[in-house]
């Protein structure tokens, strides 16, 4: 035969209250009907109520009336019925004449074990001043983003200016030397303006390389490619990502190896050729690969002298911790940058 349910001790309910006044939270003891047995110090002081004046309230009568929340009592009424638990509520305290506080609301019931009346302890954290760090955090970091989009705006523009200037500088210049130097220059600077375009659009943290180097491809061949039919140029690429960093000196020896293959692998070639960017990484090594089918390298020492373009692919590569291979792909050239792990 069961035990029937007997009332609550007055020995537990003196313990409740001596715990719930002595507490340094902000903490309040209910019946059952929401009526206040004890609530802490430190909850009157926080919330400007008189101690004295708030045993035997009810919690919606606190105040001016800004306890009188349907929803919070709603999840009270649900608590104490153990329909549910609140674990976490977070509530606007709108106070008349006073300003709001964000309050986060923990509200469990207390084990009498066998006692039929039910207690609940009701703990109030007041979130305010994180909320509105959080909000000024944001609104910052928007900010900046606003204005870097400005900044990242007005960089497109400006290269896009100087490599017009540039290129109208080539077809004015009567010397064929200044007039490829020139040219040179504007393919540089319109391969910064694509990188940093994309760069712009990307997430900061990683940047996917096979759409990455496809763009920059695109990029080049529409300046420098009268003829798509005569050069192909492709790309092959696994799913790497890299940072930010990475991709910006990445993109800047694609793009000095791919303008070195159109200047040089098909001189007065009639005939199709193609030009082919690889990339595959396995951990923290990777292998990248720039490979024509053109007339390969040259054979006379004199020829072979590394121009600007060689100096700049050596000197990022180094800076990536790579070395840079260049081997007879038979027909035309291949260029390996690599860096093993």
């Amino acid at each position: 035969m069961e035990k029937p349910l007997t009332r609550l001790p007055e020995h537990a309910d003196n313990m409740s209250v001596a715990l719930i006044s002595s507490s340094f939270s902000p903490l309040i003891l209910l019946r059952e009907d929401l009526t206040i047995i004890a609530a802490s110090k430190f909850f009157c002081a926080a919330f400007d109520l008189d101690c004295a004046g708030v045993t035997g309230k009810k919690l919606a009568d606190l105040g001016g009336g800004e306890w009188n929340v349907r929803q919070l009592n709603a999840l009270l009424q649900a608590t104490i019925s153990g329909k549910a638990a609140i674990d976490i509520y977070e509530m606007d305290l709108v106070r008349p004449e006073k300003d709001t506080l964000r309050l986060l609301i923990n509200a469990h019931t207390l084990d009498y074990f066998e006692a039929e009346s039910i207690r609940v302890v009701l703990a109030i954290t007041d979130v305010t001043s994180q909320r509105l760090a959080d909000k000024a955090r944001d609104d910052l970091v928007r900010e900046k983003q606003l204005l870097l989009n400005e900044i990242q705006h007005r960089v497109a523009n400006s290269l896009q200016i100087i490599a017009s200037v540039l290129l109208q500088s080539a077809r004015k210049v009567q010397s064929n030397e200044t007039r490829e130097h020139l040219r040179d220059a504007h393919n540089r600077v319109m391969s910064i303006a694509m990188l940093q375009k994309h760069l712009s659009s990307t997430a900061v943290d990683n940047v996917g390389l096979k759409n990455y180097f496809a763009d920059l491809c695109n990029s080049i061949g529409a300046s420098m490619i009268g003829d798509p039919g005569r050069v192909k140029l492709s790309t092959q690429c696994d799913d790497s990502a890299v940072d930010p960093d990475t991709s910006v000196s990445l993109g800047l020896i694609v793009t000095e190896l791919v303008i070195n293959s159109l200047k040089h692998a098909f001189p007065g070639r009639n005939q199709p050729g193609s030009i082919k960017v690889g990339f595959s990484s396995v951990g923290k090594a990777w292998t990248l690969i720039v490979a024509d089918d053109g007339v390969g390298m040259p054979q006379d020492e004199e020829d072979r002298k590394p121009g600007l373009g060689t100096g700049i692919v050596e000197a990022l590569a180094s800076q990536l911790g790579a070395v840079v291979m260049i081997s007879d792909a038979a027909p035309g050239t291949k260029v390996s940058v690599v860096r093993t792990a």
